[in-house]
């Protein structure tokens, strides 16, 4: 059996859906031959948001987990200065300083072993020290995980593949900063040169990546869904008291959530005693939105539901109690969470293919560049081909949605989902395709 030694920063219990990627090699690859060493850090959702990332660790010592998957080595976190003034003053206070902090850290952890994520690369290497591995499987962000990798692979002779979840030089948001562009493009035409084989989710993140490294053999691995996670909430039916309509996960700036809450109460305002909800589960800005609502549209707080983060198990389950899936268009990006909305067969309504508010703000966020040759309707073509759901037009559209969803749940106390070919999405037959490519380097 072949031992893959695999880099992975987010990783359970940290709630993420770039942690479900790796998680999943790790559950799977034994069965198809691979045993999986995880390399990652220690994680507690203790704070249920965006603080968990720099929380530090209950213990500074290395844990090692022995299961029947395979071994998972947790390394201790220690917050940097910039962290640990986010920690005990909060966002506002001290922004310069801890911008400046950030950045020593994004720079210099490429020229110098400093950075919180240093202990990944000597847990690496101190197993590397007294255990063979066949390949080295590296996946990001964050990329300085492909640094790493690369230095494992010289100093073991261990070959190594870089796995892309999201692109690195090419992101829109980091050429904002020439010199921010500039560095990544010279750190990811020099580390990833060095890797046996490009892995990554979609085509538009191979054409991405081709451009910079042309001559390493890019295989695409597309996300999924976990088969053993959907197939525990199969016998949770649809809730028949209100129409509950969920989305869980992160809201991007380019999402016209307000559009969404707009139109939302334009159909209270028609439907004043209806029995609906809208349920966000875990978004990144929930302060943002309450905000919002409690100025600018009080009358639907109460049809209104916010919850924390939840485990990815914990929030499959309650999403499969709801009777309709909300999904933001992200055009050229495919994206987890349409995956999971595949799996638990609730219907899908997808927004907007065509809204005005909507182009604006993706002109102004978006942060993919997209190429002609590439789909930028790949959400909406998935839910074509499975038959899974509703692709909005724009607001206008949503409304009537909204009525013909209502008037669907009066009438039946479910909303129908007669969706096609979606076991071809798990994650594992993904990984046993990854673990074929493993057996070749």
């Amino acid at each position: 059996m072949k031992k893959i030694l695999i880099l992975a920063y987010d990783f359970p219990p940290y709630v993420s859906v770039g942690g479900l990627r790796p998680y999943n090699w790790y559950k799977y690859f034994r069965e198809f031959g691979i045993e999986p060493i995880v390399i990652t850090r220690q994680w507690s959702n203790t704070h249920g948001n965006g603080l968990d990332y720099i929380a530090p660790s209950e213990t500074k010592e290395l844990i090692i987990e022995q299961t029947e998957f395979g071994t998972i080595y947790r390394t201790p976190y220690k917050p940097n200065l910039s962290n640990r003034l986010l920690l005990n003053y909060g966002d506002k206070r001290f922004r310069f300083i801890r911008k400046a902090i950030t950045a020593y850290y994004e720079f210099g952890q490429f020229l110098f072993p400093i950075g919180p994520k240093i202990e990944l690369y000597k847990a690496a290497k101190s197993y590397l020290k007294e255990n063979e591995a066949d390949a080295i499987l590296a996946t990001g962000e964050p990329f300085i995980l492909f640094k790493y990798a690369t230095q494992l692979s010289k100093e073991f002779d261990t070959p190594w593949i870089a796995d892309y979840r999201d692109p690195w030089c090419q992101n829109i948001e980091s050429q904002k900063n020439k010199l921010v562009a500039w560095w990544n493009r010279y750190q990811e035409k020099r580390i990833v040169k060095h890797a046996s084989y490009i892995t990554t989710v979609s085509e538009l993140l191979k054409t991405l990546i081709g451009s910079l490294n042309k001559n390493i053999p890019t295989h695409i691995f597309p996300n999924g869904f976990d088969p053993e996670m959907i197939n525990s909430v199969y016998g949770i039916e649809q809730g028949n008291k209100e129409l509950q309509i969920a989305f869980g996960g992160t809201i991007y700036s380019w999402h016209p959530w307000k559009s969404i809450l707009n139109t939302f109460n334009h159909f209270i305002d028609q439907h004043t005693n209806a029995r609906v909800k809208l349920n966000f589960y875990g978004i990144n800005n929930p302060q943002v939105i309450e905000h919002y609502i409690a100025t600018e549209l009080i009358s639907i707080k109460k049809f209104i539901n916010i919850t924390p983060r939840l485990e990815n198990s914990a929030l499959v389950n309650i999403l499969a109690e709801n009777n309709a899936m909300l999904l933001f268009n992200d055009y050229a990006i495919l994206g987890t969470k349409i995956f999971d909305y595949l799996g638990i067969r609730r219907k899908i309504i997808m927004c907007y293919s065509n809204d005005a508010e909507a182009q604006v703000l993706k002109n102004q966020f978006y942060t993919m560049e997209e190429f002609e040759s590439e789909s930028k309707t790949l959400q909406a073509d998935l839910i074509q081909q499975t038959n899974s759901g509703i692709i909005v037009r724009d607001a206008e559209h949503l409304l009537k949605v909204f009525e013909e969803l209502y008037a669907e749940f009066q009438e039946t106390g479910q909303i129908a989902c007669n969706s096609i070919g979606v076991e071809n999405y798990s994650r594992k037959i993904q990984v046993e395709k990854l673990a074929e490519l493993i057996k070749t380097v």
